[in-house]
């Protein structure tokens, strides 16, 4: 009887499987823990007293993926001075400097 047999043992196939998988699996916490603390720093960046009031929203803006409304009157801006720790006084400051910017051609 002439059977072909596996030069490496199914043990070993095994192995190298649970290998790959085990390596997949510590890349995916890897990543995830870089996430999260890209995330936290991001977070952080929101109410930074050292960052400036427009660092502070673009962290917000960054975090949220959004943009500040540019209605004076929008009920986020609130929650964008709750979030950056600013007053809704600085965040409407910091709308008009913006607008005015992108008024003068300025981005």
């Amino acid at each position: 009887m002439s059977s072909m047999t596996s030069l490496r043992p199914a043990n070993m196939e095994r192995s190298a499987g649970d290998e790959i998988l085990s390596d997949y699996r510590q890349r995916r916490a890897l990543e995830e823990s870089e996430r999260a603390e890209r995330k936290r720093v991001d977070s952080a960046e929101q109410y930074s007293e050292l960052n400036s009031a427009d660092l502070r929203i673009r962290a917000w803006e960054k975090v949220h993926q959004l943009r500040m409304p540019s209605d004076p009157l929008h009920p986020a801006l609130a929650a964008i001075a709750t979030a950056t720790q600013l007053t809704l006084e600085d965040v409407q400051n910091e709308q008009r400097l913006r607008i005015a910017r992108r008024a003068s051609g300025g981005v």
